[in-house]
């Protein structure tokens, strides 16, 4: 597994919502353009605490769906639960140590920056692990094997 690109898209937040979200579908269509994935990897939104951070999560990830869905590639969805289990072991994890491991398991030199890149590069690891990624064949990676006997482990 390698880094090919992060980035991530930023609006003004004066301008009005559907500029933004405008801005967010054109920067994913040209992305998906550009590095031409096999699949889009989304967060799952959950309800939280705070109704505004949701709501606008939300707007985001259907941006997200549909940019997918518009160049034909399937969307899988994990929660942020699953994503810091993935890469760091807990659940609960914040965002310092979810940085530190994506960091890690990319072998970067430097931490992605903001914390919503490596947040976004945690979510690709997970799908990854989780077997979303392509294989010889269909066989898992040693990896995936691995993520797949401890959540067996985790079942008993």
């Amino acid at each position: 597994m390698s880094l090919v690109r992060t980035g991530v898209v930023t609006t003004p937040p004066t301008d009005d919502l559907a500029q933004r979200l405008l801005t967010v579908a054109e920067a994913l269509d040209d992305w998906i353009r550009t590095y031409a994935p096999d699949v889009v990897a989304v967060e799952r939104v959950f309800s939280q605490h705070n109704v505004r951070t949701v709501m606008g999560t939300a707007q985001v990830s259907g941006i997200a769906v549909l940019a997918a869905a518009r160049h034909g590639l399937p969307v899988a969805q994990h929660t942020p639960s699953e994503v810091k289990a993935a890469v760091t072991g807990s659940g609960r994890a914040g965002k310092a140590q979810v940085t530190s491991m994506v960091t890690r398991i990319l072998g970067l030199d430097v931490a992605p920056r903001p914390a919503d890149a490596a947040d976004a590069l945690a979510l690709a690891v997970c799908h990854l692990w989780r077997g979303g990624g392509s294989t010889v064949a269909g066989a898992p990676t040693g990896a995936q094997a691995i993520w797949a006997e401890a959540e067996r482990a985790a079942r008993r």
